[in-house]
């Protein structure tokens, strides 16, 4: 399984990193069986988060042809000049709330070559893709979940369902080809999902045991009957 995170200016870094290593020591406990690495749109660059300056760098294109898994983070940070150090000072002031600014982070990366690479992504049966946190709300604002099931950090929930997706309250939601995590350390949780589901239970369970992590929450799927008199 070959997983390609992508990044783009103002993500969150927990959203990347939480699922990077997971992903990266499943590999190591597979013996190669699960790969990762760091993508844009643009190809390799340096990318700055949206949290106090910190950047990662990708090392190549995101190939949505490519089969496996493309995660998607979300956003975080203040409302700035694109590859602007968000103003942690305004931050800690409580000058900002993250259900203001994060859809404007989010609407920035559907201005580049993003959503149409992510619409191939989602066209190719050979691909699943993953969400973190806001991450959904990328792909819902460029049009590509309606009348999917999906999750996403709680104060994004209401725009989700106003895309046309089925905005659901779980940690993992697995929509088939797509599976999501809500808040930001839903990533942990995502990454030993995708392991469980592609790689087996005992490498996501060795995963598990070395980052001293118990998943949280049911894994959330559209079967069985509907819940009533709750």
């Amino acid at each position: 399984m070959h997983v390609q995170i992508v990044l783009f200016d103002g993500f969150d870094p927990l959203d990347v990193i939480a699922p990077y290593e997971v992903l990266y020591a499943g590999g190591t406990a597979s013996g190669g069986a699960v790969t990762v690495e760091l993508v844009t749109a643009e190809g390799p660059r340096e990318v700055m988060s949206g949290t106090g300056g910190l950047s990662l760098r990708a090392t190549g294109t995101l190939d949505p042809g490519r089969p496996g898994v493309v995660l998607v983070p979300g956003a975080a940070g203040r409302v700035g000049e694109p590859g602007e150090v968000p103003d942690q000072e305004a931050g800690a002031a409580g000058e900002w709330r993250r259900d203001e600014f994060v859809p404007v982070l989010l609407g920035r990366a559907l201005t580049t070559g993003l959503p149409g690479m992510l619409k191939a992504a989602m066209d190719d049966p050979a691909v699943t893709v993953a969400t973190v946190c806001g991450g959904s709300l990328v792909l819902a604002m460029a049009g590509l979940l309606e009348g999917r099931h999906a999750t996403t950090h709680h104060l994004g929930t209401d725009l989700l369902d106003a895309t046309g997706a089925h905005a659901v309250r779980a940690r993992v939601v697995d929509d088939g080809d797509l599976v999501s995590g809500a808040g930001v350390t839903s990533g942990l949780d995502l990454a030993l999902y995708l392991l469980e589901r592609d790689v087996g239970p005992r490498i996501a369970q060795a995963v598990e045991d070395l980052f001293a992590h118990e998943r949280r929450g049911t894994v959330w799927r559209d079967r069985g009957p509907v819940p009533s008199g709750l």
